[in-house]
């Protein structure tokens, strides 16, 4: 397949299916991705299908690497030119094939995307997404996207992260992983080790039902809606650190806050100051329930929580608005 015709396909990849994984309304005279076109050949239509079938797997492995929806979709976007030119007679697998394309581009994007956070204007939280309900009845999936596992994710080095997330999450075996990341199988087994032990010492304590973070969520928008704010306060960890991601384009805490009473002192400061009607409403974000913030009808703030032994250990505010641009639909997650 010549370059400019592979071009050409993977845009009607990006504008035939959406970023859940459904169909979407093809260009006039296209139809659907994955459907029958004249042309391109069988072998087109075949890597179409085996692309499509596994898109939101894909994007999945992406996203927990590089926690960043838009740059998930960039890897896919390189994923598919990449898929397009394999003879299909040589792979065995094409799952495996596919998930070791995306991995090898995520790496190469994570490298870059460290350079990037260098220069970035306060904190850098993850990118959040409107997740679908089934999200969370996986519960090792929703644990591994929730905003706390991602920031801990964070901590290891991009080997480290692809070996994780390739052997925790979605239990690949040893010898795919190291065909990944170029390592041998005994390499990666240590380094599985290393990250394992990493992150055990860093994930939050204690596992909290749904229905707990809930109610620490009312209690937070009740205590905005009221200005009670002793119901907040029995609520959070004495050591809970709040941070805020602006990119420097909204106002936001330029590094984090500890401590309860400063953190309810900020809010309670950050409150008085809002000029406009607020609505706080709760939503399923990364899998865990959240609290999603509209000033005057406009999306402004996503609020995750973590929690250890019971209290709010942690509260992340994005309201970077370039990254808020998946809040808007259900973004549909798989392993």
């Amino acid at each position: 397949m010549d370059s400019a015709r592979t071009k050409d396909t993977a845009g009607r990849v990006a504008d035939g299916w959406t970023a859940d994984g459904r169909a979407g309304e093809g260009r006039a005279g296209e139809g659907r991705v994955g459907e029958g076109r004249v042309g391109e050949g069988e072998r087109t239509d075949a890597a179409t299908e085996a692309f499509v079938s596994h898109r939101n797997l894909l994007f999945t492995v992406a996203y927990e690497m590089l926690g960043s929806a838009a740059d998930a979709e960039d890897v896919l976007q390189e994923t598919w030119l990449r898929w397009a030119g394999v003879d299909l007679g040589t792979v065995r697998d094409r799952r495996a094939y596919l998930v070791r394309i995306t991995t090898r581009q995520a790496l190469t994007r994570l490298r870059t995307l460290g350079r990037r956070k260098e220069s970035y204007v306060g904190s850098w939280l993850p990118e959040p997404l409107l997740t679908a309900p089934d999200v969370a009845d996986d519960v090792e999936l929703a644990d591994s996207v929730s905003t706390a596992m991602l920031l801990v994710l964070e901590t290891l080095n991009p080997t480290e992260r692809a070996v994780f997330v390739l052997r925790e999450v979605f239990d690949l075996e040893y010898g795919e992983i190291a065909e990944a990341v170029e390592k041998t199988p005994a390499a990666v087994r240590q380094i599985a080790h290393r990250a394992r032990a990493h992150v055990a010492a860093r994930r939050p304590r204690g596992v909290v039902s749904p229905g707990r973070a809930r109610e620490a969520l009312d209690a937070f928008r009740r205590a905005t809606e009221t200005g009670d704010l002793q119901g907040l306060l029995d609520i959070l960890a004495p050591d809970v650190v709040l941070w805020g991601d602006g990119g420097g384009i909204k106002q936001a805490v330029l590094r984090p806050v500890a401590g309860a009473d400063k953190v309810v002192r900020l809010l309670a400061g950050g409150l008085s100051r809002v000029a406009g009607a607020l609505s706080l409403r709760p939503a399923q974000v990364n899998g865990q329930p959240a609290l999603v913030c509209r000033l005057d009808g406009e999306l402004d703030t996503v609020l995750t929580v973590r929690f250890d032994d019971g209290l709010v250990t942690g509260l992340y505010a994005v309201r970077n608005p370039e990254k808020l641009s998946h809040m808007d639909r259900e973004t549909l997650l798989h392993r």
